[in-house]
């Protein structure tokens, strides 16, 4: 299953320190994380992101979004 299926926004919480890797080939079986499944998937490497002070990441769940691997609230219209 695409990670794009789920229809609405991956609500990633981020510890300062600490860094996650977000999945952009759409097929990781672990989504929004990267699981590797680029590698039959070129060119899409997954996505680094070390936070600086604690956050929540929304990643797109619609793959709509004109800012992937971010939500921009493209699942919210028609």
């Amino acid at each position: 299953m695409s990670m794009y299926k789920q229809g609405k926004p991956y609500h990633v919480d981020v510890k300062a320190g600490n860094t996650v890797y977000i999945c952009q080939c759409g097929q990781s079986k672990n989504p929004p994380y990267c699981d590797g499944s680029h590698e039959n998937h070129p060119p899409a490497e997954p996505l680094a992101h070390k936070a600086e002070q604690d956050s929540v990441l929304y990643v797109c769940g619609c793959g709509r979004s004109s800012n992937l691997p971010f939500c921009d609230g493209s699942h919210e219209e028609p």
